[in-house]
């Protein structure tokens, strides 16, 4: 495992440092997906994300009802169109959740050393509410449960006590242990009595808010992937809004995409909608390869998978699991770079190295969480992530990655890989400002983006007619904005009304003056192009006036 890309042959210059770096008006190759919530759901907040590099907006249903986020996805809507600029939709599942209600809303002071019992609500009926509506079932189980206290919080899972035994740990905070560690609790199980579960405080911590997340470390909790919660909203919200990701959180087996892809299919144009496997426990950990080859991308939760994993071993699946994605050619996401943006303008040192590392580890996107959903500084966050992006991407070593790309992939390379491959070595040896790729489906824009050229690629996707449910369609909006998680992909949806055949020259036109007004390329620049004539694809260079 190489996953080293900083270019050490070419020693850098400790003065450049000190330079400021450039301003850059296109954004960076590497993606950033944004959590919309109570910070940034305002159309004005959400069109400076845009303009700071956003390019997928997530939206989290683990709180929150479907109005609220409608609501927060008409100002999304709004913003794209004052702003002119794409941004994808994720839906992102609340899973087999465990959680706390704090229904009085009262801090919570737990000391070190202390005895605290986990309790399920008394209505049993509500106690895996993790099934109906979110809203209803949190509300359900606050008023099932006892008030929390120093001594007692009531968990919304009455089979803890026979899922768990002693030694196991249990994690419990608003966001589990961030960093700032005074917000969530550590507990040690002791021992169990009927439902109850008596732990130790292993941790001085003050629990505040009235939604508290419970995480017991390497300990199967029986309750569904996909919940009834979850189904019915992409059945309601997903269907409405044509949704282009879902975040299937808590992926523990293939078949847990399987089932997520074929009810999506139920759904017309929902069968385009691409699925990516948040794995964020020790089971999805060791599902990993199978979760790989079903999923279209995954996303590599490090809250709760930290939490399951020993501090020193995370860096290695992070290494790992992102390799792995490259060699496959998909999409890997990165979460829980810059938690201490939540409260401070600016990252810590280590968040900033780690920004930079998952770059060169060859991360397609990063993903921000509470940064943006909660955080008092969403804009200057996707800032400041994607000016360190930038820094990292100068210093990728693009020749390295490529050799052992192309010496995984193995021969006989499949025809189309061969040629997307020779796009990128040709557009690195004439040292090309930018790749311009035709497609239809996607793929060959993401198999280029698979050999990560240093240059941005201009992904023209041409739409297609198709029949779906007895009537007439074009397909492309989908693919268009799927690319936006994609390293390095920034896609353009040409106008259905022409034909592949006769419009090539005339939307590669439009492209490179698009390319030209946000400064990817100008006068005298070279441009690798891609496209299919017929059933054979094509490579060629050229060189603007």
């Amino acid at each position: 495992m190489q996953a080293l890309q900083v270019l050490l042959e070419e020693p850098i210059r400790l003065g450049s440092i000190l330079e400021s770096s450039s301003v850059q008006a296109f954004s960076s190759l590497t993606k950033i997906i944004g959590t919309l919530g109570p910070k940034s759901r305002s159309v004005e907040s959400i069109e400076s994300m845009l303009r700071a590099g956003m390019s997928v907006a997530r939206f989290d249903f683990s709180w929150g009802d479907e109005q609220y986020h409608q609501e927060t996805l008409e100002n999304l809507k709004q913003a794209v169109k004052n702003t002119r600029r794409l941004c994808a939709v994720m839906l992102d599942t609340v899973g087999p959740e465990l959680y706390v209600v704090n229904d009085k809303d009262i801090a919570i002071q737990l000391v070190e050393g202390e005895q605290l019992i986990l309790s399920p609500p008394d209505n049993n009926n509500n106690n895996n509410s993790n099934n109906s509506s979110n809203a209803a079932a949190i509300a359900a189980a606050a008023a099932a449960a006892a008030p929390c206290s120093t001594k007692v919080l009531s968990v919304n899972y009455d089979a803890l006590a026979a899922a768990v035994k002693p030694g196991d740990t249990i994690f419990i905070g608003q966001y589990l242990f961030t960093g700032s560690e005074d917000t969530s609790v550590w507990l040690e199980v002791t021992e169990t009595r009927g439902t109850d579960v008596i732990c130790k405080i292993n941790n001085t911590a003050t629990l505040t808010g009235t939604l508290f997340t419970a995480h017991v470390s390497q300990v199967r909790i029986e309750l569904p992937t996909l919940s009834e919660y979850d189904l019915r909203i992409m059945s309601t919200w997903g269907v409405r809004n044509q949704i282009d990701f879902l975040s299937l959180s808590y992926t523990r087996h293939a078949d847990d995409v399987r089932l997520a892809r074929s009810h999506l299919a139920k759904f017309g144009d929902l069968v385009q909608t691409q699925i990516l496997a948040k794995i964020e426990n020790y089971e999805g950990l060791a599902q990993f390869d199978e979760i790989l080859k079903e999923a279209d991308g995954i996303i590599l939760s490090r809250g709760n998978l930290g939490i399951d994993l020993p501090p020193e071993k995370v860096f290695l699946f992070q290494k790992v699991a992102i390799n792995k994605c490259n060699f496959a050619g998909k999409p890997a996401v990165i979460t829980r770079v810059v938690d201490s943006m939540v409260d401070n303008p600016r990252p810590t040192r280590a968040e900033a190295t780690d920004v930079a590392n998952a770059v060169l580890d060859g991360a397609d996107a990063v993903l921000l969480g509470a940064e943006t959903l909660r955080g008092l500084y969403p804009i200057e966050t996707i800032t400041t992530v994607r000016r360190i992006a930038v820094e990292a991407e100068k210093v990728f070593n693009q020749a390295v990655y490529f050799k052992r790309m192309i010496k995984s992939t193995g021969e006989p390379m499949e025809h189309l890989e061969s040629i997307a491959s020779s796009a990128v070595r040709a557009a690195t040896k004439v040292m090309a400002a930018v790749i311009v790729v035709f497609t239809s489906s996607g793929r060959a824009a993401r198999l280029i983006a698979k050999y990560r050229p240093t240059m941005p690629v201009l992904c023209i996707v041409i739409p297609r007619l198709h029949t779906n449910h007895l009537r007439w369609s074009f397909t492309g909006a989908f693919q268009a904005r799927q690319s936006l998680v994609v390293r390095g992909l920034f896609p353009m949806l040409a106008d259905p009304r022409h034909s592949v055949e006769t419009s090539n020259e005339s939307i590669l036109k439009v492209a490179l003056d698009y390319g030209k007004a946000v400064g990817i390329v100008k006068s005298h620049d070279r441009v690798v192009i891609f496209q299919k004539s017929g059933d054979s694809s094509l490579v060629k260079i050229i060189e603007l006036e």
